[in-house]
């Protein structure tokens, strides 16, 4: 068994923040750069740059497009194992306190969930919340069965752009 890691950085949200995008637990890449889908082969940034039409070339540019598109992000796993970056490696969840951070930011109507993992998570510990929720492919090189076009499709409705 490896040793629990706590999550690395802050939720990144904003005081009229609409969406929190949640992932499940930052990659080893991600560690490493201290930043959200920091892995150059995961999409997540070029799907939100094609969705928004906002660039996404620096840290900047992608807060900047979060501000701008009122997205916040965040992960639904505050700490624990894994032996690698796979969501099905990770062990010993302890899940984010969701129900405080909403409550603190009363702005944020809608949750979206970057693969199954997060959503599961969500299920199993604040089914109870009622926000509206939406499932996002997961944009890991590892998730092959759609491609980025149609990612890119499956993101702008869930996340209320026009197709």
């Amino acid at each position: 068994m490896s040793e629990v890691l706590a999550h690395p950085f802050d939720p990144i949200v904003y005081s009229d923040t609409e969406t929190l995008i949640l992932g499940s637990f930052p990659s080893i890449q991600s560690f490493e750069k201290n930043f959200y889908y920091a892995h150059p082969r995961n999409q997540f940034w070029k799907l939100l740059e094609a969705v928004t039409t906002y660039p996404v070339n620096n840290r900047d540019q992608k807060l900047w497009l979060l501000k701008e598109s009122k997205f916040g992000l965040w992960d639904m796993v505050k700490a624990c194992s894994r032996d690698n970056s796979l969501d099905s490696s990770l062990e010993q969840e302890e899940v984010n306190d969701l129900d405080s951070f909403l409550e603190g930011h009363p702005t944020i109507r809608k949750l979206a969930f970057t693969g199954k993992k997060a959503e599961a998570l969500f299920k199993t510990h604040f089914s109870h919340l009622e926000i509206e929720t939406v499932y996002l492919p997961s944009p890991s090189p590892a998730y092959a069965k759609m491609s980025f076009n149609e990612k890119v499709s499956k993101y702008k409705e869930a996340l209320g752009y026009k197709a």
